[in-house]
């Protein structure tokens, strides 16, 4: 049993995880600050739905143990790779001969299951040249638009960020 398992039914057996509940509730509260641009008078709805929310996220999804310093680092890292991603398949496109190599392959995971894979799949279908085709297993297939580029070290470099954002993942994905 690895240690992030023993610490969560450690928290488990001891009842709630505070520290879970905070968070989500900071979380949820600054959406719903954000979403109602700070009005005040919204909170006699804000507090309940945020209260709901909380009890239901804690309910249904277990604590993530997110890195928040790696989260935060995901974000310059999506934002560049999803613009360099989009200048290349609008220079494709644009291009007279549509130089394209469409191909579908088959990218083994070293992920755990869960919310990390999820996160990996959903990102590699936002990201501009690919889109996640079939998750099964051990083993996503991936549809790229140019199998001759280097789309293999880019699936790697974002299964990596994405592990390292989750303290339960395995130790394929070490810290910077």
């Amino acid at each position: 049993m690895t240690l992030n398992r023993e610490r969560d039914m450690k928290k488990t057996d001891q009842g709630i995880d505070w520290s879970t509940v905070v968070s989500r509730a900071l979380l949820f509260s600054l959406l719903w600050w954000v979403l109602t641009d700070g009005t005040a008078g919204s909170w006699w709805i804000g507090a309940p739905a945020v209260a709901g929310a909380v009890i239901i996220s804690v309910t249904l999804v277990p604590p993530l143990g997110l890195v928040w310093r790696e989260a935060m680092g995901f974000v310059p890292f999506f934002l560049w790779h999803s613009l360099k991603g989009g200048v290349d398949v609008a220079w494709r496109a644009f291009h007279p001969r549509l130089p394209i190599t469409p191909e579908l392959i088959e990218y083994p995971l070293r992920l755990p299951p869960g919310l990390p894979r999820i996160i990996l799949v959903n990102t590699v279908s936002l990201l501009p040249g690919t889109l996640s085709a079939e998750l099964g297993g051990q083993v996503l297939k991936v549809h790229v638009l140019d199998s001759l580029g280097d789309f293999l070290a880019e699936l790697e470099a974002l299964e990596q960020r994405v592990g390292c954002m989750f303290r339960s993942a395995s130790d394929d994905f070490p810290r910077r």
